[in-house]
Order: C-alpha cells, then structure tokens, then sequence
C-alpha cells in the first residue's frame, strides 16, 4: 500500500475502525509498524443503528479483534435514522455529523494527537465527482484531505492508496473483515457513483481514479493559498452570532471567502457555486437585503455580508436571578463567577447585587432605553447604531432589563447603574458564545 505512514509517526493515533476491509488494514498497519513509526494506537468504532443487528455485529466484532490484538478501543452508537428525521437531514448527513462529534469524543478521551480514517483513492474520486456534478466549484474538486474538526487533526493515511491495493494487503496478511452490505445498495448517491459512474468511467479511461486523486491535490493546492490570502487579507471575521466577509472586488478572493465560512463555521456540504454568486452579488444590494440558503441567512450592512442561522428561536423572559446557563436567541448565554476565555463577543463583569430582583432576561423592545458605562442616557436603539450592531444581531442579543431600563446588553456592554465599584460584594459574569 502507498501509505502515507510519516503523517503519523511520533503520534497517538485514534483510528475509525467500522470493521471494513479499509479500516481494518489501517488499524493492522499501524499496529504492525508501531514500533517503527514510533506510533501509539488506539481505535474508536460507531454503530449508526442503520443495519440494525448488522450494525451490532460489526461493533462487537472491532471490539473483540481490538482486545486479542491488545488495541484500545471506545464505542460509540446513534441512532442516525431518527437523528435525521429529527433534524431535517438526510440519513447520510445525520450520520457525517454524528461521527465527527464521536471523533472529537475519543481523541478526548485517549488523549490522541489525531484521528485517522481509512478514506482511499477510490473515496477520493467519488467525492470529487460528486462535488463537481453539484457545482461546488473548485473547492469541491479538492476532495478528500486532512482536516481538523474543533481542536482535532483528522488524518487520512491512505488517501494515495486505490481500494485493490487495500484488498491485496488484508488478503496478504489474512487479515478478517466485516462486509457491509449498504456498500451495494445503490440508493446512496456515494454508492451510485462507485458502483456506475466511477466504474464506467475507469473502463472507457483506465486509471482515472488516479488521475482524479493527482487533479484534486492540485485544487488542494490552489485552496490553501486562497485561504492563506483571505486571511492574511482579514476578510473573514467571526463575531460569534455570524461570520462577517468584508465587501471584496476581486471575485475569485471572494467566493474563496464565501466557501470558506460556510464550510468551516457552518459545516454545510450542500452549497453550490449558485450560492456563491449570489453572495457576492448581494455585496451591490442595498443595506439589509438578505438571501437564505441552506438554513443560513445572510444580510448585508456597511462593511460586508454577515451570515448566520437564518432560524433563530424567540424566548420568553426568564428571571435574571433563577437562571445559570441556557441557550437564548441561537446563542449560549452563561451567568457565572468566572470569565470563559473563549468567548467570541465580550465578557461583561458586573455588581451581582445591583441587579434587582424583578429583572429579567430578555430580547428588545420598543421605548428600551440605556444608561452607557461612564454614563449618558440613549435609546437602545441609537446605542446599536452607536456601537455598529448588525440589524441581524439585534434581535438575538438577551438584554437584562426592568421595564424598559436595560441593565445589560449581554455580549456588548453594562449599563453604568451594574458597574463594579468599591462597595461590591459579589461579581459576575455575563458569558456570552455562539452554539458550536
């Protein structure tokens, strides 16, 4: 096999084993060569639930050769097919997502440098085509690569190896595998292209998977020194509630931009080169023109396009003084005694018992005015055009109020009347983050 083993050396490796061929000479691979590679091995497995005792089997089956070959192991099970129903998603989706949440959970638990998958050359060109056939671009012909989900590095050792290079190396070592039997079902669009559009397109041009594998990582290429520029140029900001692309001319930096957020802060796959445009031509709208795509919204104001969840629940208000920790606008509001570092919007300090005990937490409302920190009285309203608050933000912030006095816009600033002072007591703090 054309391993890429140097990626993994000097490193705790966690690998996805499902029990197929691929992962199986992956997890042999490295527990075969550990000593050399100075590698530390360990495995994760999820049953998606979706070929029930199937999916069981193959499970039980990844535990049992873990613990005879003295591999480490957590497991993980979902059921994906009412994830997907609950969440609007297809079964595939549902269940992408759910295996990098399990991805993060392991590399936790074992303390792993990296998450390693079995995705191979064969993988490579199924995405690659797919991507293309729904007009995601030039990013989408990148392909499969390494990738980081969260604080985790998600490494794919195998990516230069064809599936029968994998299949000689398992019948060479004798290594046992578990089939599974969704591979042949054509009604997966990843499966249709395998087993048809792939398969047809390697017998009229032979090694075209290759071909496909050498064109992607030339796109790959290109993909890293646009983001690079992005970047270096500070065209993306994020301000936890949405992500901001300032407004940019040259269209090819910007729709690099535009792919850019919605794959790395919104995890949408679906997107489509449509999409793109459209986002770069509402950079010509007039101020508060908005476009939804895909569960998002974007809005332009005076610096660029924000985007952010184009469904945003409203919430009753709550008593400052029975409430801790919630989810409130789309947002992750915390009451605590200490500040959280990693917080995107700013973390207010303020005098616990200059609160009184009506106040609530609530979003805006008409005639809600604000006595700024150092002082001088405005509409709320005025203060958000004051302190440039996107008009797609305004609606989510939780404000601590009584009546129509706003103690504290949460996220942003205190009003002077909560302010630390000599006298205080007791201190807390106004957490305020966006729902990873």
């Amino acid at each position: 096999m054309k391993i890429n083993s140097a990626i993994c050396a000097n490193k705790k490796i966690c690998v996805a084993v499902s029990g197929g061929v691929d992962s199986m000479s992956l997890l042999h691979f490295l527990k075969a060569n550990a000593e050399n590679l100075g590698v530390s091995v360990c495995a994760l497995n999820c049953d998606h639930k979706i070929r029930g005792t199937a999916s069981y089997r193959d499970s039980a089956f990844v535990k049992l050769w873990c613990r005879d070959n003295g591999i480490p192991v957590i497991c993980f099970s979902e059921d994906c097919i009412a994830r997907a129903k609950d969440r609007g998603q297809s079964v595939e989706t549902a269940a992408r997502e759910w295996r990098r949440e399990c991805y993060v959970k392991a590399a936790e638990y074992f303390g792993a440098d990296a998450v390693a998958t079995a995705h191979h050359l064969n993988d490579n060109a199924e995405t690659v085509l797919f991507n293309i056939a729904r007009g995601a671009g030039v990013s989408g012909a990148a392909g499969i690569g390494d990738s980081t989900e969260g604080q985790v590095k998600i490494l794919r050792p195998l990516i230069g190896c064809t599936r029968a290079e994998i299949e000689a190396y398992a019948e060479a070592n004798g290594l046992p595998y578990a089939e599974d039997k969704t591979n042949s079902n054509n009604n997966y669009t990843r499966n249709y292209i395998r087993h048809n559009v792939l398969h047809a397109l390697e017998n009229a041009v032979p090694h075209a998977a290759e071909s496909i594998f050498r064109f992607s990582r030339l796109a790959r290429d290109d993909e890293e020194y646009f983001n690079k520029l992005i970047y270096r140029q500070g065209l993306i900001k994020n301000y936890g509630y949405g992500v901001e692309i300032k407004f940019c001319n040259e269209k090819a930096v910007f729709r690099r931009a535009a792919v850019a957020v919605i794959k790395e802060y919104f995890l949408k796959k679906d997107y489509t080169c449509a999409h793109v445009e459209k986002l770069y031509d509402l950079q010509f709208c007039d101020n508060g023109k908005k476009f939804e795509f895909l569960g998002l919204k974007a809005v332009k104001n005076q610096n660029g396009i924000i985007i952010g969840q184009a469904c945003v629940k409203s919430f009753s208000p709550i008593l400052f003084k029975d409430f801790k920790t919630g989810i409130l606008g789309g947002l992750l509001l915390e009451i605590a005694e200490q500040a959280k570092a990693d917080s995107e919007f700013n973390t207010l300090k303020l005098d616990l018992d200059s609160i009184p005990d009506n106040a609530v937490i609530r979003t805006r409302r008409d005639g809600d005015r604000f006595i700024k920190f150092g002082g001088g009285e405005k509409s709320l309203g005025d203060f958000f055009t004051d302190r440039k608050i996107p008009v797609c933000l305004r609606d989510m912030l939780p404000l601590i109020a009584t009546d129509n006095k706003i103690l504290a816009v949460c996220g942003v600033e205190i009003s002077d009347t909560v302010k630390i002072s000599e006298t205080t007591l007791r201190t807390a703090y106004i957490n305020l983050s966006s729902v990873k």
